[in-house]
C-alpha cells in the first residue's frame, strides 16, 4: 500500500514568495520601475513573517529581479529573469554547466569587473558595495556560510563596473553558481576569516580607485575557489 502514496513535499514559504512575484513580473502586472509594497505589508497579505518576506526579497536581489536601495524601498527591474529562468541558456544550449567551466568563466569576469569598478564606481556604487559587504560579513561572521550574500558582493562589483553585458553574464552564471556551491560545499566556515578579510581588500581598491590593485586584489580572493576547481 504505502508504495502506491506520493510523499508530501511542503514548499518552502520563500520559494513560494519567489515565484508569486517572479509571476506578476513575468505576466506583466507589474512592470521594471514599479515598487513592490513594504515587507510588512506584503508580510501581513501573504500570511507569512517579514523574516521570509526578507529573505525572498534578498534572494531577488541576487539575480536581479529586484533592486532594494536604503531608504527608497525595493524596485522591479525584471533584468534577471532571463538568467533565472534559463532562456539564455537554452538558446546556447548549454547544459548542466560543469563546476570548472563556471569557476573559470567568473574569475574571468570577476577580474575585469574590478578593474572597472575602481575607474568607474561612484559613490553610491560604493554604498551599495559596503551594505552587501556588510551583510556578508555578518553571516560569515557567525559561523556560517554566506554563498548568497558573497555572490550579491560581487554583482555589486560589477555594477559598479558600469558594463552592462559583463553585469549580465555575471547574472547569468549566478543561479548554476550557487547551486554548485552548495552541492560541491565549496564554502565552509573555516576559511570565513580570511573571505573577509579578502572582501575588505577588494572594496578598499575600489574606493581608492587603483584598478590593478583591485583586479590583483580580486585574483588573489579567487584563487582558492581556482584551486578547488581543478579537481573536477
Amino acid at each position: 500500500m504505502l508504495e502506491r502514496l506520493n510523499k508530501i513535499i511542503v514548499e518552502d514559504p520563500v520559494d513560494l514568495i519567489i515565484s508569486q512575484i517572479k509571476g506578476l513580473i513575468s505576466s506583466g502586472t507589474v512592470k521594471p520601475g514599479e515598487k513592490l509594497p513594504p515587507e510588512r505589508k506584503l508580510a501581513a497579505h501573504l500570511g507569512v513573517s517579514r523574516n521570509q518576506v526578507r529573505e525572498a526579497i534578498h534572494k531577488l536581489q541576487i539575480y536581479g529581479i529586484v533592486k532594494v536601495q536604503p531608504q527608497s524601498g525595493t524596485t522591479v527591474t525584471g533584468i534577471g529573469l532571463i538568467a533565472l529562468e534559463g532562456l539564455l541558456s537554452n538558446i546556447l544550449k548549454i547544459e548542466q554547466p560543469d563546476l570548472k567551466s563556471l569557476i573559470d568563466t567568473r574569475c574571468l569576469l570577476e577580474k575585469e569587473a574590478a578593474r572597472l569598478a575602481a575607474l568607474n564606481r561612484t559613490q553610491e556604487d560604493l554604498d551599495q558595495l559596503k551594505n552587501a559587504l556588510d551583510r556578508c560579513e555578518e553571516k560569515l561572521s557567525k559561523g556560517g556560510t554566506a554563498i548568497e550574500e558573497d555572490l550579491l558582493f560581487h554583482i555589486k562589483i560589477a555594477e559598479a563596473s558600469k558594463n552592462s553585458v559583463l553585469k549580465s553574464l555575471m547574472m547569468i552564471i549566478t543561479p548554476d553558481l550557487v547551486t554548485s556551491f552548495t552541492e560541491h560545499k565549496v564554502c565552509n566556515k573555516d576559511t570565513n576569516a580570511q573571505t573577509i578579510k579578502e572582501h575588505r581588500r577588494i572594496i578598499e581598491m575600489i574606493e581608492y580607485k587603483n584598478p590593478e590593485e583591485a583586479q590583483n586584489a580580486m585574483w588573489d580572493h579567487l584563487s582558492g575557489i581556482m584551486e578547488f576547481s581543478m579537481n573536477f
